[in-house]
């Protein structure tokens, strides 16, 4: 058996960029094992919103900590950066800080790469054939000397990534569904989902298609990343966490509802028209530390080794200090098999 790995969201569409640092240095310093940022050129809110720059971002927090790892999730290979520039950012990391760095990547969101880019969003189907040939480029860069490439979407001549450690660093590819969770087991070296979706999600169609994926590609799915971005409100005052759910309103909006919506402004109003009780029930709220592990407790026995907790609130320090203290020391006692 070992022990679960436990992270903290940075959210960096919530936070400055300076701000957001000092919280991500005290999760290291309060025990935290793990540091991951979203990768957004547009924050779900305008008012008060934030969209630093992840890349650059990551470097600050490696020279700033010691132990922690750190990476996307997730950054997005396909439009607004080209694989090649994503594998020589992530390679110049991974030469910095050596075994602490991770990629997370995606298909996209529309929000972040639509009005930068000046595209028109395209179906699923193509986005993850860029996703799929972006993958097969960065792992060629990361492995071979000069990689000429030719793909529907993506071309190199002569390309090196001259600085990168061996191997490339670890990449962990998002799912939302089980096609995008059999492709992470394949390819990757582990999957990203987020809490609150349902039992049947998990159970049923992420976890076997991930496992399904690794097998076919000849790997042990127990040694592999299995990560989840858990939503958490937990606070020693109800009212509080609950209120503080308000401010990710839009994590509750339906897909049908966000669909198309590519301006925060229009995302901030969608969200704010919520009442409190449907924002809140993308988080777990809780007051109770053993109340709070039991409900946690769901996704380890899942099979999810590495828990991700992005609480909502703007007092982050509170929640990383009330959290290292009073559920951080419950939830290292639960085993996840090896």
């Amino acid at each position: 058996m070992s022990s679960l790995r436990l992270g903290y969201k940075a959210s960096a569409e919530q936070f400055g960029p300076a701000e957001l640092l000092d919280f991500s240095i005290h999760a290291e310093q309060v025990g935290f094992d793990s540091v991951v940022v979203s990768d957004h050129f547009q924050p779900w809110r305008h008012t008060g919103g934030h969209a630093p720059f992840s890349f650059a971002w990551l470097g600050a927090l490696g020279a700033s900590t010691k132990r922690i790892e750190m990476g996307t999730s997730v950054v997005t290979p396909t439009f607004r950066y080209h694989p090649s520039v994503v594998a020589q950012a992530m390679g110049t990391l991974g030469v910095l800080f050596p075994g602490r760095v991770m990629l997370g990547i995606g298909t996209g969101e529309s929000l972040n790469e639509v009005p930068p880019m000046g595209i028109e969003w395209p179906e699923f189907k193509e986005r993850w054939a860029r996703l799929r040939e972006a993958v097969t480029l960065m792992r060629k860069l990361w492995s071979e000397e000069r990689v000429s490439y030719t793909g529907t979407y993506y071309k190199t001549e002569n390309a090196t990534v001259y600085d990168r450690p061996d191997g490339g660093v670890p990449l962990l590819v998002a799912a939302g569904g089980p096609q995008m969770a059999k492709y992470a087991g394949r390819v990757g070296d582990g999957f990203i989902c987020t809490s609150g979706k349902g039992e049947e999600l998990y159970r049923d169609q992420l976890l076997p298609a991930f496992e399904e994926g690794a097998r076919e590609a000849g790997k042990d799915p127990a040694k592999l990343d299995r990560m989840i971005e858990v939503k958490v409100s937990f606070d020693t005052d109800r009212k509080r966490a609950l209120e503080d759910t308000r401010h990710w309103g839009a994590l509750a909006l339906s897909g049908q509802e966000k669909v198309g919506v590519e301006d925060p402004i229009e995302m901030e109003r969608l969200a704010d028209a919520l009442p409190t009780e449907r924002t809140a029930s993308r988080w777990i709220v809780s007051t109770d530390a053993d109340e709070h592990v039991e409900k946690i407790r769901f996704y380890t026995d899942l099979g999810f080794n590495h828990l991700v907790f992005h609480a909502p609130g703007p007092d982050q320090r509170r929640f990383l200090d009330l959290y290292a203290e009073k559920v951080l020391p419950l939830l290292r006692k639960i085993p996840v098999a090896a």
